[in-house]
């Protein structure tokens, strides 16, 4: 081949590639956020047991279990660690849901479940992983979840997320006091 047609071509090429340096650098970053949305997506719906045709709330609830065993390393320390961890735990799913929430086109879509496993460890704040305690946990969760105890339903009526968090973190709080007085009875 002629050497100089060769440079030409080497030379355009180089030419064109500096051009659609932006557009790869969009395209990268359109993958990138595609890929975001459709993680985030998986989790809000529990990795798909949101997707159950019954109980999708306690399909999705059960998550919790094995996020728990996650946190066991953790949760044997400090108080303040088991409060950091599920105040962390609750705030990251606002936007999970939020995100479901308008992917879904509909309110506190049934198949979004981020909400009953990422506010789970609060109804066990102060208690051991014990399995009776984790089942006791567990129930009394659901129940509340179940219940709504005011203000819990009321507060189904902020927008995005935080409607769809907040009530659970309240019924997850009820669900802290009635796991202590179980644990203070049975113990």
């Amino acid at each position: 081949m002629n050497p100089e047609l060769t440079a030409k071509v080497k030379a355009r090429y180089e030419q064109c590639a500096a051009r659609l340096a932006p557009l790869r650098s969009i395209c990268q970053k359109m993958l990138a956020a595609r890929f975001t949305r459709r993680l985030m997506l998986a989790a809000a719906t529990g990795f798909g047991l949101g997707y159950s045709p019954f109980a999708s709330g306690t399909a999705g609830a059960l998550l919790g279990l094995p996020l728990m065993y996650i946190l066991s390393g953790v949760w044997s320390g400090p108080l303040f660690w088991q409060i950091f961890w599920s105040v962390l735990l609750a705030a990251a799913a606002l936007p999970l849901c939020s995100h479901a929430e308008t992917h879904f086109q509909k309110k506190d879509d049934r198949r979004i479940v981020a909400d009953e496993y990422l506010t789970f460890p609060v109804g066990l704040i102060g208690l051991p992983l014990t399995p009776p305690v984790l089942l006791m946990a567990f129930i009394t969760n659901r129940a509340m979840d179940i219940l709504k105890p005011f203000p819990a339903a009321w507060a189904q009526r902020f927008p995005r997320g935080y409607g769809i968090v907040t009530d659970d973190v309240i019924s997850a709080l009820y669900s802290l006091a009635l796991n202590h007085i179980l644990f203070s009875f049975l113990s």
